[in-house]
């Protein structure tokens, strides 16, 4: 069995918390130190999870203010 790069890993775990609802419109994400030390990785994993979720419209960062999912207008 293939194993699953870390990002992809992350991501999917944060595409299932937004699709429960866990993680709703306007959510802040975690920071990435927390998300690092949640998932056991490196940053850049992390990193490369949340540029992925980005490119498919799931969230979206602010310069310095953080991580957020993104509403449901964003997501259309």
């Amino acid at each position: 069995m293939p194993r699953i790069p870390e990002r992809q890993r992350i991501a999917q775990d944060i595409r299932d918390k937004i699709a429960s609802g866990e993680y709703g419109p306007g959510f802040k994400l975690p920071s990435l130190r927390e998300m690092s030390t949640h998932y056991g990785v490196s940053a850049e994993p992390v990193r490369s999870a949340l540029l992925i979720l980005q490119a498919e419209g799931l969230i979206e960062g602010h310069q310095g203010k953080g991580v957020y999912v993104a509403g449901e207008t964003s997501r259309s």
